[in-house]
């Protein structure tokens, strides 16, 4: 039988010094930066694994299968034109490749990603579409404003409650809560048509009553759940099954973390350095707000991104996105939004609130200088996304930014980074990707097969702009 070996630091400040292993040989240490590395792992309590002790579904268990033929199912929009999958493909990252996304009424249904058309040139969705990859790691609440939110008393508080009263009907995860509400909004699945003046309730029930009409899906949910009663309370457990399953942590920076030295290159290990250092210590100061093995503090910031779309219908022109304050009613989180984590972030652009940027290094170069990055940014670089009043949004953000004192501290203080530095960054923040997520074949559990998958005859088969399967 293998011995496994105990590793343990000691850490010093910036550094770390071998105390030894039990069990076999005394390992190499590894290089001065490996060294300085470890000190930080340590500082900031990191163990490499973000999932660790959660009980979580596989993609093999029958209610993550079910789970899946619902998410690829256009039976769940209101027109029969999209479906959960839409805006969350697993071959786009768990979210659409779109800077904002065009749900219902698209050019062609089954067309996903960069090509996707809307016939009036519309993007009907106002926000960038989250991964659903991980999603069972959030602890604190979904979506950009956290509009779907664990109570500290208990219960989660969903947009069918008021702010800080739990909704009965919320199912018993985030991700269950979070499954009830793309088919009641009208540009994302429910259409302009489909009970349209009922309540969510309503909604919900007439989506229950096509699936039970149909007679294909009682089924499914016999085998499932031991009767074929088809209750939207199962269709969101199911979904949320199998987002749930959609665990992918088996990163390079995870198995450095756990002992390899030789999982990440020294840019990496360089910039991780910087991520995880202070400004004090001459780092970046990342880690303050995307904290932990799960790279974020599932809190609210103003990070000054441009306010680009159509918006949430605030501001002066009713075009703007005041964030987190429309939840809460709180003029301290204007324009604040939750942190992202950072897990597989390589492959889940576009980024930010309104899917800015298109690359990493246009995102940590805004990071380190809001302002800056505002001046020079070019909306006319987004495809689709750029409001006519872009320029009066964004303004509308930094006059209260800078009246009120808000905003992250490079807003007023930016980071001087080389650009080497910047470089490393981002070699590091690559490293945070499951290789699983960048392949097609290891990502199949949890795409829909149509010789299997297609309950009804409205499986959403996709395609990208060039014809070809996703």
């Amino acid at each position: 039988m293998a011995m496994r070996v105990r590793m343990t630091w000691l850490v010093l400040g910036m550094g770390a010094i071998w105390l030894g292993a039990c069990g076999g040989s005394t390992p190499d240490p590894g290089s001065e930066t490996d060294i300085a590395l470890r000190g930080l792992i340590q500082k900031n309590g990191l163990r490499g694994d973000p999932a660790f002790g959660r009980e979580l579904p596989s993609i093999d268990e029958p209610l993550a299968q079910l789970g899946r033929k619902l998410f690829f199912s256009k039976s769940l929009g209101g027109d029969r034109d999209s479906a959960c999958v839409t805006c969350h493909h697993p071959a786009l990252g768990g979210g659409d490749g779109l800077p904002m996304s065009i749900g219902v009424g698209a050019d062609d249904p089954d067309l996903l990603g960069p090509g996707r058309t809307h016939p009036d040139g519309d993007l009907p969705v106002p926000r960038n579409a989250p991964t659903t990859f991980n999603i069972a790691l959030w602890e604190k609440g979904l979506f950009w404003d956290s509009r779907v939110e664990n109570l500290d008393d208990g219960g989660t508080r969903t947009p069918d409650s008021d702010f800080g009263t739990p909704d009965p009907d919320a199912g018993e995860s985030l991700s269950e809560a979070q499954a009830r509400f793309p088919v009641t909004s009208p540009e994302e699945m429910r259409g302009f048509e489909f009970v349209l003046d009922g309540t969510n309730a309503e909604l919900r029930t007439a989506l229950e009553q096509r699936l039970a009409e149909d007679g294909r899906w009682d089924a499914e949910f016999e085998a499932t759940f031991g009767s074929s009663d088809i209750g939207y309370a199962r269709i969101a457990e199911a979904i949320a099954a199998y987002e749930d399953s959609q665990v992918f942590t088996d990163t390079p920076w995870r198995e450095y973390v756990e002992g390899n030295h030789d999982a990440i290159e020294e840019p990496a290990k360089r910039g991780a350095i910087l991520f995880l250092g202070t400004r004090e210590d001459g780092g970046a100061d990342c880690a303050s707000c995307h904290a932990g093995d799960f790279f974020t503090d599932e809190d609210f910031h103003s990070i000054c991104a441009p306010q680009l779309g159509r918006g949430k219908g605030d501001g002066f022109l009713g075009t703007n996105d005041h964030g987190r304050a429309r939840e809460n009613d709180d003029r301290n989180y204007l324009f604040s939004f939750r942190t992202s984590s950072l897990l597989n972030v390589s492959a889940t652009g576009p980024y930010l609130h309104a899917g800015t940027y298109d690359n990493l290094v246009d995102v940590v170069r805004h990071h380190l200088d809001p302002l800056g990055a505002i001046d020079s940014f070019d909306p006319s670089t987004v495809p689709l996304a750029a409001s006519e009043d872009f320029e009066r949004n964004t303004q509308e953000m930094l006059d209260f930014l800078e009246v009120s004192g808000r905003g992250i501290d490079s807003l007023r203080a930016p980071i001087e980074l080389t650009d080497q530095d910047v470089e490393d960054l981002v070699a590091f923040l690559e490293t945070l990707t499951d290789p699983c997520v960048l392949d097609r074949q290891c990502l199949s559990p949890w795409i829909a097969d149509p010789a299997t998958d297609d309950v009804d005859g409205h499986l959403l088969v996709a395609i990208d702009r060039d014809q070809n399967p996703l």
